[in-house]
């Protein structure tokens, strides 16, 4: 089976104060269905209160981080048989979370 990894940046999900309560429980349920059907590996959000830091090749730390790069917002790490069933959970997920997501694939080793 494959690990696929859907995720949104902070800025894509815009609800009301109200909505929020509504969005959080309808996107835990759709966490709760992934657990229920032996999928979900993890997921979680980025906490962009603490800084990102990045260690070179000969291990000294810098407030830098690669140009372009900008990882924020929330993510879910499913295990699925098919790239199919990989849209119909990113899909759940999108409606859940009134936002769109993106869908990777991660590739495969036989030692990870």
């Amino acid at each position: 089976m494959t690990k696929y990894l859907i995720s949104f940046p902070s800025e894509a999900m815009v609800v009301s104060d109200a909505e929020l309560p509504r969005v959080a429980a309808e996107s835990l349920a759709v966490i709760e269905e992934a657990k229920a059907a032996g999928v979900y590996v993890f997921g979680g959000g980025i906490n962009e209160q603490v800084a990102p830091v990045r260690l070179s090749g000969d291990g000294s730390i810098s407030a830098e981080t690669y140009p372009g790069s900008r990882l924020t917002g929330g993510f879910t790490v499913l295990e699925l048989p098919s790239r199919g069933e990989a849209i119909a959970w990113a899909r759940k997920i999108a409606v859940a979370c009134r936002c769109a997501q993106e869908l990777r694939e991660f590739m495969y080793h036989p030692a990870s």
